[in-house]
């Protein structure tokens, strides 16, 4: 019998409220060891929140589980230790050196034979010829690198990446997540939030969250199958945006979606969505059944009208 891979965030129950307002709704979350697992959800959803009370940075109102094996709301301090967290700005020292920056987590952390530490994550970047250069004079793909060289340092077994790609370029995008699927393959477990539909294709896991509660979660294909959305690509000459207003309106259609030069009309009734669609002149528009992508749901999810899954 396969030995099961045991697992590093295994919460529930997970609240938090600002000024009587809820953030996080009674969150859970089980991610395994080694796995990538990918956060979604528009801004203000609770992502950096639920990020920041795992990384013990935030107590929880509420909570039961683990994270690393230790209580959440009672042993923040010991998860801490073990938590490399990279927020959403940059957050290193702009006046200091890169090499300074490097040394300065080390120390926090009290990383054995520090200097070594330093000098093969400078080593890594790629810059150690640059070591002295101060930290904000970095363009923003070299500062996402730092960034994950400081949240590395002291070997965490666990990584909560806040956003960390918004704002690079595609290329730096490309060899961020190499990393990260490298350091996936060597047993680091990453959780991670972002915006682009692409980076949550390389996840192993996925959650969205939309008003403080985790609406669904799953592998993509368990995702998009839990669903049930039916979805038609619209192609043609016309004026998709008019269109889109037109059938926003008739039954079956739960959203119509613009997609560039293509419109993707989805619902979860076939029959009224059918109906409605052979109304439409077919003439001026090119219709095509597809299978819905992450997108077409999570922006179901966004209406709010869309129960959990």
């Amino acid at each position: 019998m396969m030995k099961e891979t045991p697992l590093v965030i295994d919460v529930r129950g997970l609240k938090k409220s600002f000024c009587g307002k809820p953030a996080v709704i009674d969150a859970a979350l089980q991610v395994k060891k080694g796995e990538i697992f990918g956060f979604l959800g528009p801004n203000g959803a609770g992502k950096t929140t639920t990020i920041r009370m795992l990384c013990g940075l935030l107590l929880p109102d509420a909570a039961l589980g683990t994270c690393l094996g230790f209580n959440v709301l009672t042993e923040s301090y010991e998860i801490k230790k073990r938590v490399g967290y990279m927020t959403q700005r940059f957050s290193l020292y702009g006046d200091l050196s890169i090499y300074e920056n490097l040394d300065f987590v080390a120390r926090l952390y009290n990383v054995i034979d520090r200097k070594a530490a330093v000098a093969n994550s400078i080593a890594e970047l790629g810059l150690t010829e640059r070591k002295n250069q101060l930290a904000g004079t970095l363009s923003g793909g070299w500062k996402q690198r730092l960034a994950l060289s400081a949240a590395l340092i002291h070997k965490p077994d666990l990584l909560l990446l806040d956003e960390p790609t918004a704002g690079v370029d595609p290329k730096a995008r490309r060899e961020f997540w190499a990393r990260i699927q490298d350091l996936s393959l060597q047993g680091v477990t990453t959780l991670v939030s972002t915006h682009y539909m692409d980076e949550a294709e390389r996840c192993n896991k996925l959650a969205y969250i939309f008003q403080g509660q985790i609406m669904t979660q799953g592998t993509s294909r368990e995702i998009v199958a839990g669903s049930k959305l039916l979805t038609w690509q619209v192609t043609g000459d016309g004026n998709l945006n008019r269109l889109a207003e037109q059938l926003k309106n008739m039954p079956g259609v739960e959203q119509a979606a613009a997609f560039g030069s293509r419109l993707h009309v989805s619902g979860t009734d076939a029959n009224n969505l059918q109906t409605s669609i052979n109304g439409l002149d077919k003439r001026k528009w090119r219709w095509q059944q597809i299978c819905p992508d992450l997108e077409d749901v999570f922006i179901k999810l966004s209406s709010g009208d869309c129960d959990a899954a």
